[in-house]
């Protein structure tokens, strides 16, 4: 993956400290310094408006992540985070039923895509 895409923590950083913090409350030391360098890849592309959920690398083969994925449920004080993590890299960041982060646009090579709120569309 190319440097096209942002960082996340660029884009929503106070998303990123509350990833670090609940990764660190969680004992996932590992995965709160990997949280610091994750890159806006695409938003989910559904129509959910309770969504803001984004893709941080690309899904293997464009399929789902398959053996080494594992879920990990935080606890934030408002909505649901739940990252889904292959052998070590978080893969998918879940942003469910929170106060919108931002309205931004990503897309590195291709269009971009709506990232939040709603659904994925080329500009």
């Amino acid at each position: 993956m190319g440097l096209e895409h942002p960082l996340v923590r660029d884009v929503f950083p106070e998303l990123v400290s509350e990833l670090v913090a609940l990764l660190e409350e969680e004992g996932e030391s590992e995965l709160a310094i990997c949280a610091w360098d994750l890159r806006l890849v695409a938003g989910c592309g559904c129509t959910d408006a309770f969504c803001q959920s984004f893709k941080t690398e690309p899904h293997p083969d464009g399929q789902p992540f398959g053996p080494g994925h594992r879920c990990v449920p935080l606890s934030p004080s408002k909505g649901m985070i739940i990252l889904d993590v292959v052998n070590g890299k978080i893969m998918y960041v879940e942003v469910l039923d929170r106060e919108p982060l931002q309205d931004i646009r990503v897309g590195g090579n291709g269009p971009a895509t709506q990232v939040t709120p709603g659904p994925a569309e080329p500009d």
